[in-house]
């Protein structure tokens, strides 16, 4: 018996559609026919390779990581195209937070979803 990996994330909204909905316009993710999104890790595998992965992890309560949001948690997203995608959000009026930023194991950025949820949107190095 193992656990293979994240099924899903399920996440509490006053407006459930009003968020999907931000999801699919400003991001372009496509909702599925429950009103989610499906992520397939098949893609990302494709791109990625061993660099295509799903990350759980803790944080102390008094980090500063999660900031401006005051949710719990933050939802890192993979993307294949972040200047793409930095333009994409610039065109939508949606504002970064703090400056994009490069590491050994990728790039990163942060914006804000309508619920008050910290976005890092994570570009992968291929391995």
């Amino acid at each position: 018996m193992a656990v293979l990996g994240i099924g899903g994330v399920f996440v509490r909204s006053a407006d459930p559609e009003a968020s999907m909905t931000w999801y699919r316009d400003v991001l372009g993710l496509t909702l599925d026919q429950y009103g989610g999104i499906t992520f397939s890790h098949g893609e990302a595998a494709a791109r990625y390779g061993d660099g295509a992965r799903t990350i759980f992890a803790r944080f102390k309560d008094d980090t500063g990581y999660f900031q401006p949001s005051t949710q719990p948690f933050m939802i890192n997203l993979l993307v294949d195209d972040l200047d793409g995608l930095l333009e994409r959000l610039k065109a939508q009026g949606v504002a970064l937070i703090g400056e994009p930023e490069a590491y050994d194991y990728g790039r990163f950025a942060w914006i804000m979803d309508p619920d008050g949820v910290k976005i890092e949107l994570w570009e992968s190095v291929e391995l």
